[in-house]
């Protein structure tokens, strides 16, 4: 693209194989998408599918070889010509919309935007993901958003809102309606793309589906943050019954388990990539770094949520599998990689959720046995407390590390942490033990033992957790420690919330307190009979996921 000869060259001769594919192309087999669904896409694994957004149909390309999202005279996107294996892997980078710049690749506006994104969004919405560069890094997102518009779309619109508030923009107005008409074509082509993976095998296009995934995720934890919780359980949901797909997508998928499928599940998304000239270095692929990253995220939303439903965890069968060490080895998901919270917190968390699950259905069944219901919490509180103890002998201060993030908090530059995570693994520790004493109890705000876990959060968030812009990332238990905690340390809670600035990069923060101050409000005797905090959270606006 030097804008001279060889470019000229260059596009004389593309524009020698279209002529010359003309006959080919017009085997091409089109299917209408209904508005209420997608019909059955006859496909074979060598065919590309093809999205007209402009006249809502999906078009099926035999053998296509034309040039990288060439656009034809009939205003259609295709992709380039593949290997079987790469087919499934670009399967995505059909759903986009049939204009001129997506043709072309990025304007310098969207580059600015993508790389904002990478250096500044990212990191402050994942403030503890920091894969290792000998390991890839963050290159897996660079090269999504690359060679995927549904993950370039869902990154433009985070990036464009955080970009206003960074430089003070005054038309507030006008950018919001533009990174809402941005969210909303992201999911609409998420939607899309939805739609194909589901009129095929998920096995077919593993590679597209695996990125559906990560574009979910990634715009839902936007969404929740500096939006609203409107869709955030329907989201959720789709993105939990795709990973379950995924899952199952596995060769005999019923006679094997959940960690054989995972690992068969990463194994076909790859080969990893290799590094240097020899080949003697190995990073995983984009889509492998996706599928762990975007797992570790829903294990976490997943188990949240269902402290607001009061239902198990819909992926609690596989916790253990997941989350728990094989033989030695490394485990499948490491939440502490991506979040900062070591697995068996967030794990023994799932676990007193399923407590609390069955705890309601007995209750709704006339049948509660309170000697069993305290039987299976002392396990729960037995597990916590040992690995709190050993997490306090092997503990490290808390240090920092001096990197510009622009993002990051209460000041437009400030050291982006790199904090002991144990810190955040004892947070969550403390408002699992919290969440617990509740289940059993029920709520008892005045209770000593209550009120030592709250003041030990409290603690470890207002004292050792630098900057004060990670309280984002223990939202849920910042918010369960506020609604129990007494009236003397309710202007704590609210002042480390008023520092956060900008007010709009920090929503579920500010939810939390909503909450809170519901809490605070309501003393009535009659009502703290039947609370709990689900119902603490229902009142403030139905299904929230404070993560």
């Amino acid at each position: 693209m030097d804008g001279a000869s060889l470019q000229k060259e260059q596009a004389e001769r593309l524009k020698r194989e279209i002529r010359d594919k003309a006959p080919r192309r017009r085997e091409e087999r089109a299917v209408e998408i209904a508005s209420e669904g997608v019909h059955t896409v006859e496909t074979t694994r060598g065919d590309h599918i093809v999205l007209d957004q402009t006249k809502s149909t999906i078009q099926t390309v035999r053998g296509a070889t034309l040039p990288p999202e060439q656009i034809s005279e009939t205003g259609r996107k295709t992709c380039p010509k593949t290997t079987r294996a790469e087919t499934d892997r670009r399967v995505d980078c059909t759903l986009a919309r049939a204009d001129t710049r997506d043709s072309i690749g990025f304007g310098r506006g969207d580059t600015v935007l993508l790389m904002f994104y990478i250096e500044h969004v990212n990191p402050f919405l994942f403030p503890f993901y920091r894969p290792s560069p000998l390991e890839g890094g963050k290159a897996w997102i660079l090269e999504m958003m690359i060679s995927s518009p549904v993950v370039r779309q869902a990154a433009l619109s985070q990036s464009s809102y955080c970009y206003s508030h960074e430089h003070n923009s005054h038309n507030h107005e006008a950018v919001w309606e533009t990174v809402l008409t941005q969210a909303r074509d992201a999911f609409e082509v998420l939607r899309q793309s939805l739609q194909v993976i589901g009129t095929a095998s998920i096995s077919e296009h593993l590679h597209g589906a695996v990125r559906i995934l990560a574009s979910i995720m990634q715009v839902q934890r936007f969404e929740v943050t500096v939006l609203s919780f409107e869709n955030c359980q329907a989201h959720l949901n789709a993105a939990l019954a795709l990973f379950q797909q995924i899952l199952g997508s596995t060769v005999h998928a019923d006679h094997v388990g959940v960690l054989a499928s995972f690992n068969d599940v990463f194994e076909r998304l790859g080969p990893p990539s290799w590094v240097l000239p020899a080949g003697s270095v190995q990073v995983p692929s984009a889509e492998q770094a996706a599928f762990r990253f975007s797992a570790a995220l829903l294990i976490l939303d997943d188990i949240i949520a269902s402290t607001v439903l009061q239902e198990q965890p819909k992926l609690y069968q596989s916790h253990q599998d997941l989350l728990e060490s094989d033989n030695g080895n490394e485990p499948c998901v490491n939440l502490e990689a991506v979040i900062g919270c070591q697995n068996w917190a967030l794990r023994q968390l799932g676990e007193v959720a399923v407590l609390d699950a069955w705890k309601q259905q007995c209750k709704r069944s006339g049948n509660l046995d309170v000697m069993e219901l305290v039987r299976r919490a002392v396990s729960i509180e037995a597990a916590l407390k040992d690995h709190l103890a050993r997490l306090d002998a092997n503990s490290e201060a808390p240090i920092t590390d001096p990197q510009t993030n622009v993002l990051s908090g209460n000041a437009h530059s400030v050291a982006t942490p790199s904090i002991s995570q144990t810190l955040i693994t004892r947070i969550w520790a403390h408002s699992a033990l919290l969440y617990l004493s509740m289940v059993v109890s029920g709520w008892q705000p005045a209770n000593l033992a209550v009120q030592r876990h709250v003041q030990h959060i409290m603690g470890l968030i207002s004292n050792h957790m630098s900057p004060p812009s990670l309280l984002r990332t223990v939202v849920w238990p910042f918010c369960l420690a506020g609604c129990l905690a007494g009236p003397e340390l309710e202007p704590q809670f609210r002042a480390m919330v008023v520092t956060l600035q900008p007010p709009g990069m920090f929503v579920a923060v500010r939810k939390a307190v909503e909450i809170m101050e519901n809490v605070w409000r309501s003393t009535y005797a009659d009502e703290m009979v039947t609370r709990d905090f689900a119902s603490c959270i229902r009142d403030a606006g139905g299904f929230v996921l404070l993560v």
